[in-house]
């Protein structure tokens, strides 16, 4: 017969056996990254970063997939190790509200307005500001749609400042008939574009990939021009808002910015769509010339006093991150 003691001697028993299975299991080392849905989309991440990661340092690389203003967010709410975004001006105020630091920019690519290949607004070969003025007249006059984001995302927030340079302002379009808006990721906002036959944003990344993957067939309309220059960096979050993985943030960061990451990224869709769908930046800021650097340091660096640089001093961290910087000059 059991008795209560045999019972409650039986459950000690296995609770110190569960106890020391737990202490003395090593445990997964894993670092959160909240990221924008243009890179994760087109694969990138998932399934080129972070399994060479992994295998070079044992550390898994979880990441949560938005838009640019909501991974700040979940950052600002202390759910993200880091950042990996692409839109300026966001991050300058992250950081500046002290929830970031040690911000590093890693690779490059371009937005594209695409469309129907009929073409309605006769776009195709502009540059993207004419081409927005086109599509502004043609859905004006009941012959286009285009489709925003909406969503504060890294896509948005180019889109926004491209309209300006048109001449429009956002906030009247989002209310006019011919401008629609998704609220959602890249992947989703070009499937909708897709099945309305409407022009939009994207980067090119998912663009190539969508269509290749026979998911859209939107031509590619306009794709040329500094204002489409597309800038990703990477932020750690500050360790003293947070008790997040900082070293491990950091060492993701060196990462990216070393001959293994920038490697990857060079080598991402070459051989599927003839083209990487990502361009690594930092051979580009070590040669120190020519129009994409100008372009890089134009709509990717930040202003700190007489220099244009990755990461203002006043947003550097304890570590041995050096950071590109040149002269300012206005």
């Amino acid at each position: 017969m059991v008795t209560t003691k045999k019972v409650v001697a039986l459950i000690a028993v296995l609770l110190i056996i569960v106890a020391a299975w737990y202490f003395t299991t090593p445990k997964e080392r894993v670092l959160t990254i909240s990221t924008t849905t243009s890179l994760y989309d087109t694969g990138l991440l998932e399934d080129a970063i972070a399994p060479t990661f992994k295998k070079e340092t044992g550390i898994t690389l979880r990441f949560i997939p938005k838009g640019t203003g909501a991974a700040i967010q979940d950052a600002k709410h202390g759910l993200a190790d880091a950042i990996i975004v692409h839109a300026r001006n966001r991050e300058i105020e992250f950081m500046k509200e002290g929830y970031g630091v040690n911000r590093k920019v890693f690779a490059y690519n371009f937005f594209v307005i695409v469309g129907p290949s009929n073409d309605p607004a006769g776009i195709r070969g502009m540059n993207p500001i004419e081409a927005l003025k086109k599509i502004a007249e043609t859905g004006r006059d009941g012959r286009a749609i285009w489709v925003s984001r909406d969503d504060g995302s890294g896509t948005n927030v180019k889109e926004i400042s491209l309209w300006k340079a048109a001449g429009f302002e956002y906030e009247v379009l989002r209310n006019e008939i011919w401008f629609r808006s998704t609220g959602t990721g890249m992947g989703k906002t070009l499937l909708y574009t897709n099945n309305i036959k409407a022009y939009t944003l994207s980067d090119i990344g998912t663009y190539l990939k969508y269509r290749k993957d026979g998911l859209i067939d939107l031509d590619l309309l306009v794709n040329d021009g500094g204002e489409l220059m597309n800038v990703y960096s990477i932020i750690i979050t500050n360790p003293e808002k947070f008790n997040r993985d900082y070293e491990g943030a950091i060492l993701l960061s060196k990462w990216l910015t070393g001959e293994e990451g920038q490697k990857i990224i060079a080598g991402y869709g070459l051989e599927e769509y003839g083209i990487p769908l990502f361009y690594p930046v930092v051979g580009v800021l070590r040669n120190g010339s020519g129009t994409t650097y100008e372009w890089i340091v134009k709509h990717g660096f930040i202003q700190d006093g007489s220099v244009m640089t990755e990461c203002p001093d006043d947003y550097r961290y304890k570590s041995d991150l050096n950071f590109f910087e040149v002269p300012w000059s206005s």
